[in-house]
C-alpha cells in the first residue's frame, strides 16, 4: 500500500512516505531535502551511484540534484523527507551557501531533530518553535558539508536552463535551442546531459512540474496550473505529478487544503 502525506508551513514542505513497489522517476527538488529513514532500505541512485539508507540514516539532497528512489525489497520502506528552501538556510548560516558531500550520514542528534520538526509542522505547532528547531537543524547539517568541486555547470548550461524556463507553459523546443548554440539535436542533448547531469526534456518536464506544484500550493486551482504550464490535460499533469511526489497534484492540493 501506498501512502504520501504531506505538510506545509512556514515554508518548509513535509513528507511522511510509506510503500512497497512505487518507483519514483529519476528528478529533483528546487530545495535541499534532508529526511530519515524510518523502516527498511531505501535505495535510489545519485549521481551515477547507487545510494542505500538504512533504519535510521539521514538522506541529505542538494538543491537540484537528480535522483530516483525505491524500496531495497518487498519489505518496503517509511521515511520522513523535508523540502527546505535555500534563502531559509542561508540565514540560518550567514549567507553561507549549503553543500552537502555526504548523500547519508547516521547521526542520532540531526536525525532526531528533523523528526521533531516534523512533527512541529504536522501538529501546527507555534511558528517560533518550528523556526526554533529550523535553526538548529541549520547547525546540525552544516556540520556535515565539507568542500569539494561541484559539478560543471558552464554558462552553455545556465543559458539554457535559462531559455527552456522562459518557455516554461509551452512544448520543448529542441530545434530553437540547437540553433542558438550551433549544435546538432544530438550534440546538444549529449552536451547538456554531460554537465547538468540529466537530459534536456527530463529538466524541462521536471520545471514544469515543479511550477505547476507552486501554482497549487499558492492558487489552490489546479485547473489553472494545467493550463497554465502547457499541460494538455489533468490527467497529463497527474502522470508526471505522481511519478516525482508519489500521489496525484488533486490529492497534493487536497492533502494542502
Amino acid at each position: 500500500m501506498e501512502k504520501f502525506n504531506y505538510a506545509k508551513s512556514a515554508d518548509i514542505l513535509s513528507l511522511s512516505a510509506s510503500f512497497t513497489d512505487f518507483t519514483y522517476k529519476k528528478h529533483c527538488h528546487e530545495e535541499y531535502a534532508v529526511g530519515v529513514t524510518l523502516r527498511g532500505i531505501q535505495q535510489y541512485n545519485l549521481e551515477g551511484s547507487l545510494q542505500a539508507s538504512h533504519k535510521n540514516g539521514v538522506m541529505l539532497f542538494n538543491r537540484e540534484q537528480y535522483h530516483d528512489g525505491s524500496s531495497y525489497d518487498r519489505e518496503g520502506i517509511d521515511y520522513v523527507m523535508l523540502y527546505i528552501k535555500p534563502d531559509l538556510f542561508s540565514e540560518i548560516l550567514g549567507g553561507q551557501e549549503l553543500r552537502f558531500t555526504s548523500p547519508i550520514v547516521y547521526d542520532a542528534d540531526l536525525a532526531s531533530c528533523i523528526l521533531s520538526l516534523d512533527q512541529s509542522i504536522r501538529s501546527g505547532a507555534d511558528d517560533a518553535w518550528s523556526s526554533e528547531l529550523l535553526f538548529k537543524l541549520g547547525g546540525l547539517v552544516s556540520k556535515t558539508e565539507i568542500a569539494a568541486p561541484r559539478r560543471k555547470n558552464n554558462a552553455f548550461v545556465h543559458k539554457a536552463k535559462e531559455m527552456m524556463n522562459s518557455h516554461i507553459d509551452q512544448v520543448l523546443k529542441l530545434d530553437d535551442l540547437c540553433q542558438e548554440f550551433g549544435l546538432s539535436k544530438y550534440q546538444f542533448i549529449r552536451e547538456f546531459k554531460s554537465h547538468a547531469g540529466i537530459s534536456p526534456y527530463q529538466f524541462f518536464l521536471n520545471c514544469k512540474v515543479e511550477r505547476a506544484k507552486q501554482a497549487i500550493e499558492r492558487s489552490r486551482d489546479i485547473y489553472a496550473a494545467v493550463a497554465d504550464y502547457g499541460f494538455a490535460n489533468l490527467t497529463h499533469l497527474n502522470r508526471h505529478f505522481k511519478s516525482m511526489f508519489g500521489i496525484t497534484a488533486y490529492e497534493y492540493m487536497s492533502q494542502l487544503s
